[in-house]
């Protein structure tokens, strides 16, 4: 095994055929032979370049509907062999096989097609065989042969070689063949979890994940953690997938309250009206909706304006020049929305700090995916929390049934505690929370926290009174004692949502009575760690 290996030929078979061309012209120049296949083999062709079929090579014809055309030993042995092997190469000479220091494919398009709703035999036809079987066999033997599976290394390639007088390093193939088993081991996951999918396997025995890279990030959560963020190859609008406008380079954190920002506003329809939420460290600290965006960004700000400080905005509409000239009175990290006018974009940009993000839309809140989280020594894999509650799922559990307005605001905290570390509490009153409990050991005190949340509302405010006085309030999770209850309507609440499903639910039922408060059980849990 050497370190600089030249590049005499050249096998080239690919699905995606950006750049195709101008690489393979440049190879040509470089005095590397071309061999190639199918739609490849005629795009070169036509661009007036030298190229022999594979099948010259095998002496075989592309059969099957091209299904068999690279399965063969004239290629993998050219691919396989070790170059430095006197075994190796004796049977190379024996059999008339042609070493291939270059290979460059790239898959059929597979998970386009499922994406694009193509149906079971579609999928099916479209999973490559011959293609991942030459890219494992050029990797393994990267001591002699080169191989890229992305356009975006074929300027890299060239570099390479114009550094190496027409040979490639060690190193640098090293990190193709890296790069090659990432993508044949993101194919096959993809493949898999489609046809667990298809057979509607939730828990299939063996399962795969896998990432592109989208940014290598400072750090991680602190300073000390290195990280970086991937990208699964959905196109569901969100972080990922948004467009930056401006602003310094999205940090772990920020991708991550971001994304939780994002996700909880579009629980809101657009059609419903103007809705805002501000996270700060992956919990809300205020949403609200209004007749503006305006006004539904300055309630949501009052909230908790201590925590919104640096906090992230999510808008469930296109951001107006209102809004943003209200949102940079104060150090915000990120703004996300479904678009910006120019206005807006135009406030922004004297804000450098302050990042714009923008997507075509809002991520659908009922949309099935898998959420995946890693333990030691393994991965918890679960469905997304797509409960969603209609007004026809609620019982009402209590004496007094909750008004119109009290049932309204009642979803409305129901949609914002799905969002809240457990154990979740959530005051709210006339569309907008007021006062929001986070991540605490018992619920009683994450029904304390919420309620003095909501005097600091109203100290800050100048209100006459808190605004728990004839609020509503959600909780995530049953209440196991009525104490949490009681401590809700001495803060001023008059109705509740909850699961119910406690041992003591009559207990607490008989409390809410006592209290004169409305109570209504969902049957949902919504558990957010």
């Amino acid at each position: 095994m050497t370190n600089l290996v030249p590049i005499g030929r050249a096998l080239i078979s690919v699905s995606d055929k950006t750049g195709l061309v101008d690489f393979a012209r440049a190879l040509d120049a470089r005095g590397v032979d071309l061999i190639s296949t199918g739609g490849t083999a005629a795009a070169l062709r036509q661009a007036g370049l030298k190229v022999r079929d594979v099948s010259e090579v095998t002496g075989f014809p592309e059969m099957m509907d091209g299904r068999v055309k690279t399965l063969h030993p004239m290629v993998h042995g050219g691919l396989l062999a070790l170059r430095d092997n006197d075994e190796h190469l004796a049977a190379m000479a024996a059999h008339g096989i042609e070493p291939i220091d270059l290979l460059v494919v790239n898959l059929y398009p597979f998970e386009a097609t499922v994406a694009g709703g193509g149906d079971y035999a579609d999928c099916v036809e479209n999973i490559d065989i011959g293609g991942p079987a030459m890219i494992r066999a050029a990797a393994k033997n990267h001591g002699f042969v080169s191989v890229v599976v992305d356009p975006e290394d074929y300027a890299a390639v060239l570099a390479e070689l114009d550094g190496n007088d027409g040979a490639t390093t060690m190193s640098f193939r090293q990190g193709l063949a890296q790069t090659a088993y990432a993508r044949t081991a993101a194919y096959d996951a993809a493949v898999s979890n489609w046809m667990a999918g298809a057979l509607k396997e939730a828990a299939p025995r063996r399962r795969a994940f896998a990432g592109t890279l989208k940014q290598t990030l400072r750090y991680g959560e602190n300073p000390h953690q290195a990280a970086a963020f991937y990208t699964d190859g959905s196109d569901r609008p969100g972080v990922a997938t948004a467009q930056q406008w401006q602003g310094k380079e999205l940090s772990y954190n920020n991708i991550n309250d971001t994304d939780a920002a994002f996700e909880l506003v579009s629980e809101f329809l657009p059609a419903e009206g103007p809705a805002c939420a501000i996270i700060k460290h992956a919990n809300p600290c205020g949403v609200a909706r209004a007749d503006s965006l305006l006004e539904a960004y300055r309630r949501a700000y009052d909230c908790d304006r201590t925590s919104a400080f640096g906090g992230i905005v999510a808008l469930n509409r296109p951001l107006d020049a209102e809004t943003a000239e209200e949102i940079v009175k104060i150090f915000t990290e990120v703004v996300i929305a479904p678009g910006a006018d120019d206005a807006a974009r135009e406030i922004f940009a004297a804000k450098k700090n302050l990042r714009l993000l923008t997507t075509p839309g809002l991520p659908d809140p009922q949309q099935r995916a898998l959420t995946v989280r890693q333990v030691s020594g393994g991965l918890l894999v679960q469905d997304k929390d797509t409960g969603f509650i209609t007004p026809g799922d609620l019982r009402t559990v209590t004496k007094r049934i909750p008004t119109t307005d009290e049932l309204s605001d009642l979803l409305f905290a129901w949609k914002v505690a799905k969002h809240v570390k457990s154990n979740a509490i959530v005051y709210v009153k006339d569309g907008a929370t007021v006062g929001v409990g986070a991540g605490q050991m018992s619920r009683i005190d994450s029904t304390r926290i919420a309620a003095r949340k909501a005097q600091d509302m109203a100290e800050a405010l100048g209100l006459p009174e808190t605004p728990t006085r004839g609020s509503v309030v959600a909780s995530d999770a049953f209440f196991p004692f009525a104490d949490g209850l009681l401590a809700a309507a001495e803060a001023g609440a008059t109705a509740i949502i909850q699961p119910g499903g406690s041992m003591r639910d009559e207990e607490v039922i008989a409390a809410a009575d006592e209290a004169g408060l409305a109570m209504v059980f969902t049957g949902m849990r919504h558990f957010r760690h």
